[in-house]
Formats: structure tokens, sequence, C-alpha cells
């Protein structure tokens, strides 16, 4: 197996082998950058484990960088991090852990390599490189990592209780890996991840989520969840997306399965898209479809409100994932909102006025509206797909010629409260919301044209409607 690196990569490898000959400890590079190397894959962060202290090897190392770096030293945990040209390099010494029941902070000892080894999530990160001058570039391999990514394959070292019982996060981990590498993963770690599920528990919201976050991330997204839906991990993390999946029938009429659609949703998205948060929506556009089915028998099922309901859930699922609660979340919140409006703008005889309505709600968001609307087209009637799309182009069109027009897009009212107050001679009032609200209708429907000429003038008269005089 060529273990292929860089000429920078090399002669920092080669620093670090004659700093650790100089303080007489056996280095390693170990872990994802091995994998990813074999792999062919870029990798820019390097774990390096050394039989002995990976502070002191970090620091004596850093000073014979130029420029030295800084280091960024954790004692609690014996390791350090240094940043050189575009690594991110960590040392750490070799240890074994152990772990109580009920918590994921280990127990660590002083070990040997080995036990560094054993200690790791998966055959294929369990891997080590020796930095050391009598077998410089050696692979060490004592689980058949290279062996498991040949075969494209995710098993445990050890016994997956033992793994995934000392840190849970590593069912997640696994998932991630095959979403990321598009790797399967062993029939008896799978149902170790089912068997040990409730351990996820002890997992911090943040920890799982920055692994969600990555799995949304992949070129595939559909592989992560269908496996954390297999396992029944999903049903602890996000039972809301599990409970989508299921057909139901009566009278002979059914709907389709919303848990598959959306997966579909998301891939047919992630071909278009790398936005995390347009991917969101994409996970989230149809999650409040249980709580709104119903079944009329005149038109089979309906899912009346989804998009509304679904925007009223946005916040509460961010905020138990520990996911930010600023714009991302409202710009998600507004794609599951708005994720019905288009495709209601496809019909032929649609006004200007409803096109203004949706350049008034989506502003800058218009185009991620219409990735989103345009990858929930999953059919597989592919004449019906063909025709959808076309009308989503024609539509795109419409929303370009009434901008050009009305510039509606991201829409401030040319006549403010302030000048209303000041015309009329009022203080705050509910008539100065009115005012506002009619000049900002009127431009929406193409009474007015959007101008602070024309909306003034239909301030003076709204505001005669209503028995107010200029003061």
């Amino acid at each position: 197996m060529v273990f292929a690196i860089k000429p920078y990569e090399r002669k920092i490898f080669e620093l670090i082998s004659l700093t650790a000959k100089e303080l007489d400890c056996p280095t390693y590079v170990v872990g994802g950058y091995v994998r990813d190397r074999i792999l062919g894959r870029e990798s820019k962060d390097m774990d390096i484990v050394c039989v002995g202290s990976g502070i002191r090897l970090a620091e004596a190392l850093a000073a014979k960088l130029r420029p030295i770096p800084r280091i960024v030293v954790y004692r609690r945990f014996g390791t350090a991090m240094l940043k050189h040209q575009d690594l991110e390099i960590e040392f750490v010494g070799a240890r074994k852990e152990s772990y109580q029941h009920d918590s994921r902070k280990p127990i660590v000892e002083e070990g040997s390599l080995e036990d560094d080894q054993n200690r790791r999530d998966f055959t294929i990160n369990a891997m080590a490189v020796s930095l050391n001058e009598e077998d410089f570039g050696h692979i060490i391999d004592p689980f058949g990592g290279i062996h498991d990514i040949e075969r494209k394959n995710i098993e445990t070292p050890l016994e997956p209780g033992k793994t995934f019982s000392d840190d849970p996060l590593r069912m997640m981990r696994a998932i991630r890996f095959a979403a990321q590498l598009n790797f399967k993963i062993h029939k008896h770690t799978l149902e170790g991840i089912e068997k040990y599920r409730f351990r996820i528990g002890i997992v911090s919201n943040e920890r799982i989520t920055t692994e969600l976050n990555k799995i949304l991330l992949s070129d595939k997204p559909s592989i992560g969840f269908k496996l954390l839906f297999d396992t029944k991990l999903l049903d602890l993390i996000l039972p809301e997306l599990s409970a989508l999946q299921g057909v139901e029938y009566r009278d002979g009429k059914g709907h389709k399965d919303n848990f598959y659609h959306t997966l579909q949703v998301v891939d047919n998205l992630a071909r278009r898209s790398d936005n995390l948060w347009l991917r969101w929506a994409a996970l989230l556009h149809d999650i409040a479809k249980p709580p709104t089915k119903r079944f009329e028998p005149d038109h089979g099922w309906t899912f009346h409100g989804h998009e509304v309901v679904g925007a009223r859930w946005v916040p509460k699922i961010f905020k138990r994932l520990r996911l930010p609660l600023d714009h991302k979340m409202k710009y998600v919140q507004k794609l599951v909102r708005l994720h019905l409006r288009p495709i209601s703008l496809t019909n032929e005889d649609i006004t200007d006025s409803a096109m203004r309505r949706l350049l008034f709600d989506a502003g800058d968001d218009i185009e991620d509206l219409l990735l989103l609307c345009t990858a929930d087209v999953t059919s597989k009637n592919e004449n019906k797909v063909a025709r959808i799309k076309k009308n989503y182009e024609l539509v795109k069109q419409k929303l370009i010629e009434v901008e050009e027009n009305d510039r509606i897009r991201n829409w401030q009212p040319p006549v403010t409260g302030e000048m209303i107050m000041e015309h009329f001679n009022l203080k705050p009032c509910r008539d100065v919301g009115t005012i506002k609200d009619a000049i900002r209708e009127a431009i929406l429907d193409g009474i007015i044209p959007n101008t602070v000429e024309a909306a003034k003038e239909y301030m003076v008269r709204k505001g005669e409607e209503m028995g107010l005089k200029k003061c």
C-alpha cells in the first residue's frame, strides 16, 4: 500500500521524527489523516501520537519551526495543537481509556501505541504510520483497516458494544462516515448501533448536531438519514422526521411516503447547492405533515396548512438541537413556510399581484426558495417532472420581469410612519399602521406604482377616507 504525502508534509514529518528522537519518544501519525491519504482525499488535520508527553513534543517542534507557531495546550487532556502552513497538528501521548456506564468522560492512563489503537472508533481510523528513524513510513494496521478501505467497510476494532458504550457519539460517526465516504457499515457494527442506541442520551445535543450537519453536507445525505432511521437513532434525535415514514390507504387511496420523499428532496437539492441551511429547509419542509393529515372522500389525503405548522416547529427543533437561533433559523423557517407558494404561480392566469407578494415575502431568498421547490418535484412520471420544472422556469422569468418593473424584493415602504404622523399631526396610533398597510397592499396589488409620489397621493386619499385632515 502506497502512503502518498506531499513534499511539505514529508518535511514536517521528518522534523517531527528528528524532534521525537531527541526526546526519545516513539512517535506516529494516526487516525483520519492516514485514512484520507490512503483514500486519496485531502486532509489538513494531523493527529500525532507519541509514547511520552505530547505537549513536550509539540513545544520542542514549535521551537524548530519558522515562524514559531502559537501552541494551544489542553493540560487536562494531555494534548497540544499548533498550526503550520495550512496544517493543523495535534499532539497527544499514547493512552488507554476506561469509562463509567453513565459518563462519556474517560478515565485516562498512559499507554502504548497498541493501547491507543485499541481505543479508536473504527478499523479505518485505527491505522498508524511510524515517524521513527528505524521504520519511517511503515503502516501499522492491527485491525485490517487497509482491507476495510478496499472493501468500503466500516467496522469497530473491538466488539461494538465496547466501542459504542465507551463513546456513544461513535454511532453517529459511523453513519456520518458511511454518508461521506459512501461506505457500508458492517452487519455486526450496524446491529450494535441499534442495540446501544439509547446510550446516545448521554451525548450533548451540540455534538450530535455537529454530526447531523456533516451528514447533511455529504454528497448524498439520504445515505446517512436512512441509516439513522434503520438503526432507530433518528427516533431519539429527530423524531419528527421519523414520524414522516409510512403510507396509509383508505378507500383505495394512499399518499406517498413522506420520509423517503423528503430524503429524495434533500438529495436533489444537494446536487444543486452546498448551502447547509437550505439543506435544513429541505429536510424540514414537510415536517408537519403527520399532524395535518386528513382524509377527504372526494379528494383523498390532504395536508392542509402543513407549511404553516412546520414553520412554527422550526424554532423548537433548532432550540432542541442547539442550532443557531438567529437569521439562519429565520431563513429556514421562511423557506418552510413559503415552499408551497411557487407551485400556485405555475398557472397561466396568475396575476402580477401574486408575483409581487411572493417577491415581497421571500426577498433575497427567492432563488433559494425556487431551488427548494424544484428539488421538491419527485414524481416518477418523467413527463410530469419535466412539465413542472418547465413551469418553474416560466415563473422565474415572470418574477424577473415583475421585479424589474416594480422593485418589490426587500421592499421598504416609500412612505414612513413618521411621514404619516407629520402630515396628519398624529401621535403613534393604529391609524398610522392602517395607512401604512393600505399603501403596501395597493403597491402589491398594482393599484399604484412603487414610488414616493404615488404613495404620498394614496396616503392623502386614504387619510381623507378615514376622516383625517392635513395639519
